[in-house]
């Protein structure tokens, strides 16, 4: 069975990167202002880079956030479709997923 503990302090320390990638990702699309419009025209390609980045990094917070709610339930490590227990080799690979291997396909 998972170690709950260590899949917990996994996906908070995930949590807290990601939150912190977003605050940069924010300060970055906040910080452009130029008026020479070659400029402004390179700034807006690496924004949709920047918010494609962000729109990912938000999906992933509310994953993590669902997985550390069904720790606090006590659900974490079971398929919340079929109940099955996902195995801990899934988990490695995604700490917050909420189903087993046959589920997910």
């Amino acid at each position: 069975m998972v170690d709950v503990a260590k899949r917990k302090a996994q996906l908070e320390a995930r949590l807290a990167d990601l939150n912190e990638r977003l605050e940069q990702i924010e300060e970055e699309l906040d910080s452009h202002d130029s008026k020479d419009w070659e400029e402004l025209a390179t700034e807006r390609e690496g924004d949709e880079v920047l918010e494609s980045m962000g729109v990912s990094g938000q999906q992933e917070i509310r994953m993590i956030e669902a997985a550390l709610h069904r720790i606090e339930e006590g659900d974490y490590g079971f398929c919340t479709k079929c109940g099955a227990e996902i195995s801990e080799e899934r988990l490695d690979v995604l700490p917050f997923t909420p189903f087993c291997r046959n589920c997910a396909a």
